[in-house]
């Protein structure tokens, strides 16, 4: 894409007007814009702008990340970037700075589909711990759920939960979905065959018998908050070296009302091989908690934490049949099959059942 190329919402017009709104310019206007950089997700387009300007603008971006949809998916998949605007839209200006990056212009268009944000550019200041997929280091992985928990405490029990900010699933929404994964797990049982063990088989037999009781732990409505729903460490952005800042929490598109631990076990269970993670989960679980008291959540002790932990955990399960069904490839959902299951194992999930 060259910057002829760009749409509408990137015309320096169009940025003038949006940075004004979002008190980012005062009298100075965009005069260009130049493509830094582009690159596609599996569901986004993500092209970095940079911006010059005429007349005075002292302390407005000289660079944005505009966030699209990916050609491919922009009509199946529209919802997720509805979902994405509406988090920045609507959720981000009642937060805590310093959580998420900035965003100075969001839009979605029901009858087209097409979607877009404007978002804080923070490639000179931060950067991912690791590659995917390697682990991050002992200090990066505490200044991720250190952040994780601070906007966990941020929604934690709020008010809003279902009646502003997201929705509620039903009992029946829950026993309809559930269904829905019933009849994935047949078919991917019966895809993998001997791969699969009798012992595997037992244990989703036992989840989807006993969905309804287990469901019984998010339907209570207590000590929830607004999850991410894909709180893989490659989703949180760290400061560079030297640079005094805060970690930045990115990719909203599968947010969502939940029991806190659902992130938390996404990101070490489902990510992490044994010995990674059982070095380092007591002493992230204990990060996170703490950070939870400090910041104002009550009621919910370290015991609930790791109750809800081992439950999250059991639940994980069924994350690698979902990938299945939407096609997602074998060296994602495989080794998150294998991973998940040995945490099963080692927290002795299966007393839940």
């Amino acid at each position: 894409m060259t910057s002829s190329q760009l749409p509408a919402v990137a015309e320096p017009s169009y940025l003038t007007a949006a940075l004004r709104k979002a008190g980012a310019l005062d009298a100075g206007a965009v005069r260009e814009v130049k493509v830094l950089h582009e690159r596609d997700t599996v569901v986004s387009h993500i092209v970095r702008i940079g911006l010059r300007y005429v007349g005075e603008s002292a302390g407005a971006p000289q660079s944005l990340i505009l966030k699209m949809a990916h050609s491919d998916f922009a009509k199946t998949l529209a919802d997720r970037g509805e979902h994405e605007v509406g988090f920045y839209t609507q959720l981000v200006p009642n937060m805590p700075p310093g959580l998420v990056p900035r965003c100075f212009d969001g839009h979605f268009d029901e009858e087209s589909g097409a979607w877009h944000l404007l978002l804080e550019d923070l490639t000179d200041s931060h950067e991912l711990a690791t590659v995917p997929t390697l682990p991050p280091s002992c200090d990066q992985a505490m200044a991720i759920v250190t952040t994780l928990a601070r906007m966990h405490a941020a929604w934690w029990n709020h008010a809003g939960l279902g009646e502003t900010v997201g929705t509620w699933a039903s009992i029946e929404d829950s026993a309809t979905r559930m269904e829905a994964f019933a009849g994935h797990y047949d078919r991917f049982a019966d895809q993998l065959g001997d791969r699969l063990s009798e012992e595997r088989r037992i244990l989703y037999r036992r989840l989807i018998e006993q969905s309804a009781r287990l469901s019984q732990r998010y339907h209570s409505r207590r000590h929830v908050t607004i999850t991410h729903g894909d709180a893989h460490t490659w989703n949180f952005l760290l400061p560079r070296a030297g640079v005094a800042n805060t970690v930045r929490i990115f990719d909203f598109d599968l947010w969502g009302i939940n029991v806190p631990t659902s992130d938390l076990a996404y990101m070490m269970a489902i990510q992490w091989y044994p010995e990674r993670r059982q070095a380092l989960e007591r002493a992230l679980l204990n990060r996170y908690h703490e950070t939870l008291l400090a910041h104002g959540v009550a009621g919910y002790t370290r015991g609930a934490l790791d109750q809800d932990y081992r439950l999250s955990v059991l639940w994980h399960i069924t994350k690698p049949v979902w990938q299945w069904s939407i096609n997602i490839p074998p060296g994602i959902w495989w080794n998150n099959l294998e991973r998940v299951m040995m945490a099963v194992e080692d927290l002795g999930c299966e007393e839940l059942l």
